[in-house]
């Protein structure tokens, strides 16, 4: 027991000075925010579990230089493609997970080209948000 408090007090200072992505969970909520705030969504379609969806929040959304410019000028949203029923499947089906998309909230069409897998990349996603300014 002890060891687990050593590894948690060790860790907590580490998330704390983190700098990642706050993703939204409810894509209809994200949706009306980013509408109320003329922010385009960022939504990115995981699968749960899945070691390729984990290693790319761990590489790609975390501790990067444009995490901040993304967190200012969009609305981040995470669904998990186990729960198409929460956001709408039609527009963002794919069969590559993870997948990333930048779409405008009040037209719904992409501002980009979606992001796939192993596409989903530092200088892809970096690219992505140059595209934002």
């Amino acid at each position: 027991m002890k060891g687990i408090q050593l590894f948690v007090f060790w860790l907590f200072p580490l998330l704390l000075s983190a700098d990642f992505l706050h993703w939204q969970g409810d894509y209809a909520s994200a949706h009306a925010l980013a509408q109320k705030s003329g922010k385009p969504l960022l939504v990115f379609v995981a699968k749960a579990g899945d070691n390729k969806t984990n290693e790319v929040l761990r590489t790609v959304f975390m501790n990067q230089p444009y995490i901040q410019k993304l967190q200012n000028s969009t609305v981040p949203v995470m669904v998990t493609y186990e729960e198409r029923a929460s956001y709408p499947i039609e527009m963002y089906y794919t069969t590559i997970l993870p997948a990333l998309f930048l779409v405008d909230s009040r037209t719904e069409l992409f501002l980009s080209s979606p992001l796939y897998g192993a596409d989903i990349t530092l200088q892809k996603v970096d690219d992505m948000v140059d595209q934002l300014y």
